[in-house]
């Protein structure tokens, strides 16, 4: 994205930088100093939402492309006068910069690394979800936030956004009667899956600090920008990206630590094949899953496809939750509704309520997340909250790998009698990089 680009969605979607959040009373008058980790255009609206509370200054910048550093340090001085100083490396950064809070925007297989590397150096964390690419990752993360006593919020943006929170409350309330199964979706287009040649890094681009821990691949476009999520050495496919979402969902209804059991199936019929040598490359993670989530008292399903869409139903996207009483949607774009089983009773609707050009509600994150440092409270989406509904995707990709469900102690956070799968909560680093300790 080029600076008129950011700066025309920022004024579009009334960023006015002059607008803070309204903060509890007795929240200290100055400002955080701020670093953000990954310059992307994700980065850069979390970032923006920091800037325009009013309560944050953009020291530091960091990133392993150059021209993305440049771009993204010209758009936040343009945006708010502040002067971030230029990293490619975020431990150069948190050394020399020394930042109050730090957002990590980077690849899933940098968040473990990088924000405990940030909250040693006494920074609060703003990190996107999920919490790891491993459930291992995930949980050093939260022991380091517990023995730093730092503040986490994770990207979990729908915990707070005002149509989830009135949907939880319809939930609640036993309008929907006794729930026995929820059904969970996200489905996008897409087709048969042509390999992309290999290609030189962009000018300047540390592709070794990149791939960091993860194996290292040639350089190809499908991977940078944005395509990683595809990567099953980077990220976790749909799954680990919109399955914690919507899996965060059923635990903040169900207040369950985890499931009992999970089996997860999925594979690529229509994208083809896997490809990876030295000329070119495809994505590898599966083109469709289908998960079994099996709860104490209901079942939950996970369903999603990188082909047809979603046409054919009226809801494109989100959690169904079926109960005796009738059947509650919670969408996206398209709010919440409420089927009821009786003829005699009336739909129930409300629309959401979204920030735009985006579609999120990061602004109400961002004032959750800043309250809760000023005031040393627990924010709505903290590490605690992040790292259970990290686990169930996580859950999911273990058993498709080993191709069987698996048994799992949601309490324990452990694999029943089965050393395969404990064998995956983890996976190998590559050198120098040493996996994160409990």
């Amino acid at each position: 994205m080029n600076r008129r680009t950011f700066l025309q969605n920022a004024a579009a979607a009334g960023l006015a930088l002059q607008a803070p959040y309204i903060l509890a009373q007795g929240a200290p008058n100055r400002k955080w100093r701020t670093a953000l980790i990954g310059s992307g255009w994700w980065g850069k609206n979390l970032l923006h939402e920091g800037l325009k509370s009013g309560r944050c200054q953009a020291v530091a910048l960091c990133d392993v492309d150059p021209t993305t550093l440049e771009i993204a340090g010209d758009q936040i001085t343009d945006l708010s006068g502040d002067q971030p100083k230029l990293y490619s490396d975020y431990r150069e950064l948190l050394a020399k910069e020394k930042p109050e809070i730090v957002i990590i925007a980077t690849p899933d297989h940098w968040h473990a690394l990088q924000t405990i590397a940030a909250l040693q150096a006494g920074a609060h964390v703003f990190v996107e979800k999920p919490t790891g690419h491993t459930i291992n990752e995930s949980r050093a993360i939260v022991a380091a936030a517990r023995a730093t006593d730092r503040v986490v919020q994770a990207g979990l943006h729908r915990r707070i956004g005002p149509h989830h929170v009135s949907a939880m409350k319809f939930l609640r309330s036993g309008a929907v009667g006794d729930v026995g199964m929820v059904r969970l979706f996200a489905h996008g287009g897409g087709g048969h899956e042509t390999p992309t040649a290999n290609s030189a890094p962009p000018k300047g681009m540390n592709w070794d600090l990149w791939c960091g821990p993860a194996p290292l691949r040639p350089f190809n476009r499908k991977l940078h920008p944005g395509g990683w999520r595809n990567f099953l050495d980077y990220a976790n496919g749909t799954l680990g990206d919109w399955g914690v979402h919507w899996l965060d969902q059923v635990l903040w209804w169900s207040g369950e630590a985890g499931p009992k059991r999970v089996f997860c199936s999925g594979a690529r019929p229509v994208a083809g094949p896997a490809v990876l040598n030295e000329k070119e490359q495809t994505t590898d993670t599966p083109d469709h899953q289908a998960a079994v989530f099996e709860f104490e008292n209901f079942t939950c399903t996970w369903e999603h496809r990188r082909f047809a869409g979603n046409e054919a139903e009226k809801h494109k996207i989100g959690a169904y939750f079926y109960g005796t009483k009738g059947t509650l949607h919670i969408g996206w774009r398209d709010g919440w509704t409420f089927y009821p089983a009786s003829n005699r009773d009336q739909k129930v609707h409300e629309d959401s309520q979204l920030q735009e050009p985006d579609g999120h509600n990061l602004q109400l994150l961002w004032a959750d997340f800043l309250t809760a440092i000023a005031e040393k409270k627990t924010p709505v989406a903290n590490i605690e909250v992040a790292h259970r509904a990290t686990v169930l995707p996580l859950l999911g990709m273990i058993s498709w790998r080993l191709g069987r469900s698996v048994a799992w102690d949601a309490t324990k956070e452990q694999f029943l009698n089965d050393p395969q799968a404990t064998a995956l909560m983890s996976r190998p680093y590559r050198a120098p990089w040493e996996y994160p300790k409990i």
